[in-house]
């Protein structure tokens, strides 16, 4: 493994890498994080009562939807064809664990696409549950896996 940084060119300024000669491959990554939740705000959203609605069916929609985004929130990322996301929410006694799996055919990796997904996911929660709980804590945020075939 080379120290080389891929994304400093010759004169030291940001620079984003070329892929254009790496091979096409099959490529997954999977993320996680978590958000800590009171007793009350896990109990609104496991009923549906959020006054804002389907906490969990919008957080799924707003990660995937940022995932395919990526490469406008991050300025050095590629643009990529992502042929599935998933968001998956498993939700524990004191907060909801959000996970992620990016997948694409292509020349870079998709662990942005993993982790981006997993922190609007992340932030959807917040930003539905803000009214009723001020204790609010995302934390564990990380990649957990990437592949290459």
């Amino acid at each position: 493994m080379s120290d080389e940084l891929t994304h400093i060119n010759k004169n030291g300024e940001a620079n984003m890498v070329d892929v254009g000669d790496k091979p096409i491959q099959k490529r997954t990554a999977k993320a996680t994080g978590f958000i800590k939740l009171q007793e009350n705000t896990l109990s609104l959203i496991n009923n549906n009562m959020m006054k804002k609605g389907d906490v969990l069916s919008v957080a799924r929609i707003a990660g995937i939807q940022a995932a395919k985004q990526t490469h406008f929130l991050i300025p050095l990322c590629h643009a990529l064809q992502l042929s599935k996301v998933d968001v998956d929410f498993e939700i524990k006694e004191d907060g909801i664990r959000v996970d992620s799996l990016s997948r694409c055919e292509g020349q870079t990796g998709v662990e942005m696409e993993a982790l981006t997904a997993v922190n609007v996911a992340l932030l959807t929660i917040y930003d539905m549950c803000k009214a009723v709980d001020k204790d609010m804590e995302m934390s564990n945020i990380r990649l957990l896996e990437k592949t290459k075939v």
